[in-house]
């Protein structure tokens, strides 16, 4: 198995560049299930080189990013080879693409885009709860009149809803009829001509 390496050391622990051929493993399996092959292969390539002992597949922690890669084209074509950045900490090794394509670069960017929108959103609501113990001191009469006002103007907005209703209805009940007398039959009393009698002897 071909393979290039570059060794790098950081603080966290060992950290390597490969790029893994993964035809060769894939080629042996149905086509329907290469994709998956080629996860598995990645998988036990870094078991390999990593220098984990036990063997185990479950320490290796596969990026989102890589995974979407090798599936990009579906269960069938997964690439034929893939560089990797692969970084240990500790017993577990985390994989990453090394480059990420255009398409899955936006796609990130877009996603921490909302990740930090979101967690921005969740600041304010907890700046407005420390916030509403304060304003909540306001007076009961206050909140009377506040009441006394909504129901007013939902006694209102009933009235205005319900005449508005009874018009939509005549209007309805009005184009049923107009409708039925449409298509009604006229019925006229004397006969278009006049009956054949028989010949008297």
């Amino acid at each position: 198995m071909s393979d290039k390496t570059e060794k790098t050391s950081s603080v966290g622990g060992m950290e390597r560049e490969y790029v893994i051929p993964l035809r060769r493993n894939w080629n042996k399996v149905p086509r329907y299930k290469r994709a998956n092959k080629a996860i598995r292969t990645i998988k036990e390539f870094l078991v390999r080189h990593m220098k984990i002992r036990d063997g185990d597949l479950n320490k290796v922690k596969i990026d989102r990013y890589l995974n979407e890669f090798v599936w990009f084209r579906g269960i069938r074509k997964p690439p034929a080879r893939i560089k990797v950045k692969a970084r240990k900490e500790g017993d577990i090794v985390k994989v990453e693409l090394f480059e990420l394509p255009k398409e899955l670069g936006f796609k990130k960017t877009k996603l921490e885009k909302r990740d930090k929108k979101a967690s921005e959103v969740v600041s304010k609501k907890k700046a407005e709860e420390e916030k509403a113990p304060e304003k909540a001191e306001e007076t009961a009469e206050e909140k009377e009149q506040q009441k006394k006002e909504a129901d007013e103007e939902t006694r209102l907005s009933e009235a205005e809803s319900k005449k508005a209703s009874v018009v939509e209805a005549g209007k309805e009940m009005e184009k049923v009829a107009a409708k039925t007398m449409k298509h009604q039959t006229k019925i006229s009393k004397q006969p278009k001509r006049q009956r054949r009698m028989a010949l008297q002897k």
